[in-house]
């Protein structure tokens, strides 16, 4: 048997407990009423691995977000030197960006509360082509402020996306759902491959404006999520009179391991976007070309998605502590290893490091995070975590280049390393391990 108590949930919305006693979801306020039959159809999808095609579509839609993201990171920078007024504005198109992806964190999860995953999604993916084109119209008036107007509303159909990793985890059976964010993130192997390939290949696509055609491929890939969300059953929004009451900002912030998931994936988003985004600056001042950066980068990304395949199945064995507790190692490594030189070599082994570092750190935080609220509570809870994770990916874009100038790139990586140490601490003193089986 088991140390903890286990619940048997059947198709009525009934749980049954080891204690003898029957009740249902809707009665402990865990599921509005009326709602069994909709929760009854998600679980008979499963196919025999305990996954459902549900899930491996959500993963081919965050796969072709990915790669719209690869490409945008390609070419913003680019643009904005041909583009802005002054060396002073270069970077402001990839800021817009995040800046969008960040405002629309909040209201994206409390829009999807009332419309839906899909409708949200789409909407999401209808915002993102709007800012594609109009990046496009910019380019070819050589307009470099509208352009800027254009990436962010590029980020805030990024901001919808973000959520494709929950929305894997409501349509998988609880006993797949560590399986299922893993999954969901693991489309970035596909994107690793995809993005850059794009951005290569669409710079002739549309004459004049140069890589005004990349953006005419990143209309290309949100149409294509478009379709394939019609083929994805995700559930429907709950109605009004049907939603159970919702606890406040203040209780789901003091809910058990709330805060400390927040945590762990603001720490290692931050910290992985911050020095991924140095690094290219870090080589190019010692001495290395853009294509050994890019060899750099892009063994980063495969660093960062390729585990996914496996994550799901390592919490399931080592639990989200463990599992967050060796990702925090991997960082650390990466920063030995940055501290220790400044050869190719180096920049490699630690970028494929702090890839799979966050890939550890941050599904299981994710994972952790799903376990910590009512589901009544789901769009605050993920709204005000999604708005901490990329409000920090934001100001470490902002800051980055500015942080290597002025402290160097060895003196950046003693800086963060007592924010990535923190997180294993918190989580060995103030979590326990899994419950095992005996």
């Amino acid at each position: 048997m088991r140390r903890y108590r286990r619940y048997y949930i059947h198709g009525r919305g009934q749980i049954n407990g080891w204690l003898g006693y029957t009740t249902t979801l809707s009665q402990m306020g865990l599921m509005p009423a009326g709602q069994w039959r909709d929760t009854r159809a998600y679980n008979t999808a499963r196919d025999i691995h305990g996954m459902n095609k549900n899930v491996w579509l959500l993963a081919l839609c965050q796969a072709l977000l990915m790669s719209g993201n690869i490409v945008l990171i390609s070419v913003n920078g680019l643009i904005g030197q041909q583009l802005s007024p002054s060396d002073t504005w270069v970077t402001l198109p990839v800021s817009t960006q995040f800046v969008g992806l960040m405002l629309a964190t909040i209201p994206a999860s409390l829009i999807m509360a009332k419309i839906g995953r899909k409708n949200g999604f789409m909407l999401g993916n209808l915002i993102g082509i709007l800012g594609a084109l109009l990046c496009v119209y910019a380019l070819n008036r050589g307009d470099f402020w509208l352009f800027c107007f254009a990436t962010s509303l590029l980020g805030i159909g990024i901001g919808f996306g973000t959520l494709y990793r929950f929305a894997a985890v409501e349509v998988s059976a609880p006993e797949s759902k560590d399986k299922a964010i893993s999954l969901s993130m693991a489309g970035g192997v596909l994107a690793a491959i995809m993005g850059p390939n794009l951005a290569i290949a669409s710079q002739d696509w549309l004459p004049g404006a140069h890589f005004s055609g990349a953006f005419l491929g990143i209309t290309g890939l949100y149409i294509i999520s478009l379709i394939v969300l019609q083929f994805i059953g995700l559930p429907p929004a709950a109605k009004q009179n049907e939603q159970a009451v919702q606890s406040s900002v203040g209780q789901i912030l003091k809910a058990r391991g709330y805060l400390l998931a927040v945590f762990a994936a603001v720490v290692g988003y931050a910290v992985m976007n911050l020095l991924m985004t140095v690094t290219p600056i870090a080589m190019h001042r010692h001495g290395f070309n853009f294509e050994q950066a890019a060899i750099v980068i892009e063994w980063h990304v495969l660093g960062m998605f390729a585990p996914a395949f496996i994550t799901g199945s390592l919490i399931g064995k080592i639990g989200t502590r463990n599992t967050i507790v060796l990702g925090s190692l991997f960082f650390i490594g990466c920063i030995l290893i940055n501290l220790n030189g400044v050869t190719e070599w180096h920049f490699r082994a630690a970028l494929v490091m702090l890839g799979i570092g966050w890939n550890f750190m941050f599904i299981g935080a994710t994972s952790q995070l799903t376990q910590t609220y009512l589901p009544q509570d789901k769009p605050r809870a993920q709204a005000i975590n999604e708005f901490a994770v990329f409000g920090s990916v934001t100001l470490t874009a902002l800051l980055a280049g500015n942080l290597e100038v002025t402290l160097g790139w060895q003196t950046l990586n003693l800086v963060v390393l007592p924010f990535v140490c923190v997180v294993p601490l918190l989580y060995l003193m103030l979590t326990r391990a899994k419950p095992v089986e005996v």
